[in-house]
């Protein structure tokens, strides 16, 4: 049988990024956590953490806090149901793309947090990115753009985020004051989130660009609109996002021709409990007032080979 307190400090030790502090949140001295450590590692006849250059767990120990989150949202069930185990109150680690934490994502999960007193533990990925967390077992769902479920996993839709091509009208008559083509294309500045950013590029091949183009790199997107609120480059910043600057005409759209849309899915272990359910069914409910862009993204994925 698993000895879950050895379990406990491993996850203690990660979530709390050392022996010290992991020590601290477990109310047991730092010898006592490395001793539990040390335990498990000979129990196993392998090691559960790197501890140098950083501190971090192997794929054994990774495999191992991935059990520990999926145990710890079925004991939250039981709790909910059997208040004499223990206390409620949830952590839940989710992979989220920084473009729907700044939009829709708080808006559409606050009242189910404030509701069941979750602690979110979020993790910042790209869209296209994020499904690698789940397939490793890291996290207990994701928003991503992939429609197709890892193993063990369900995909829901939730809709179309719409990114428009915008920059400031200075930034316009500098570089597209002969209209959007290739040639111009080509030579303007843009900016992207960071290598695995592939949105860009897509925008840019619908115009016929292929090759380099020069470009900012910011992995902030509250960072990624305002460089192009300052007239560093043009970007693609979801609508959401870019609506208010653009009333007030400190942006404006390159052009309306090309739609970019990308879909966005919930994706959430079948076996993560009655919580994980639930909140699915609450973003389902919700997330469609900020992501209405469904028969786009039919349209789009229609086009894409």
């Amino acid at each position: 049988m698993i000895d879950y307190k050895l379990l406990e400090a491993l996850s203690a030790v990660i979530d709390q990024g050392g022996f010290e502090r992991g020590a601290r949140a477990l109310g047991l001295t730092q010898s006592a956590v490395s001793q539990r450590i040390k335990l498990l590692e000979a129990r196993l006849g392998q090691p559960v953490l790197v501890r140098a250059p950083r501190l971090a767990p192997t794929e054994t120990g990774q495999r191992l806090l991935n059990h520990v989150q999926q145990v710890r949202l079925l004991e939250y069930d039981l709790v909910d149901t059997l208040p004499a185990l223990g206390e409620g109150g949830q952590r839940m680690r989710i992979v989220v793309n920084a473009d729907s934490l700044a939009t829709w994502w708080f808006e559409a999960s606050g009242d189910f947090g404030r509701q069941h007193e979750v602690l979110f533990d979020l993790v910042i990925e790209d869209q296209d990115q994020a499904l690698s967390r789940m397939r490793d077992g890291e996290v207990a769902a994701c928003v991503c753009a992939s429609p197709r479920a890892v193993q063990g996993a369900r995909a829901h839709f939730l809709g179309g985020m719409r990114y428009l091509p915008v920059a400031t009208p200075g930034f316009i008559g500098r570089y597209f004051a002969d209209g959007i083509d290739e040639g111009t294309l080509s030579r303007a500045p843009a900016v992207i989130y960071g290598d695995d950013d592939r949105l860009q590029h897509r925008y840019l091949a619908e115009h016929g660009v292929t090759a380099a183009f020069p470009h900012h790199r910011c992995p902030s997107s509250p960072g990624f609109l305002a460089m192009v609120r300052n007239g560093l480059c043009y970007g693609l910043i979801p609508e959401l996002q870019a609506r208010e600057a653009i009333e007030a005409g400190e942006l404006a759209v390159l052009e309306w021709e090309t739609l970019i849309v990308v879909p966005l899915y919930w994706h959430h272990w079948r076996q993560g409990g009655q919580l994980l359910d639930t909140l699915t069914d609450h973003l389902l409910a919700r997330a469609a007032q900020w992501l209405p862009e469904a028969e786009a993204c039919a349209a789009q994925a229609r086009r894409t080979p």
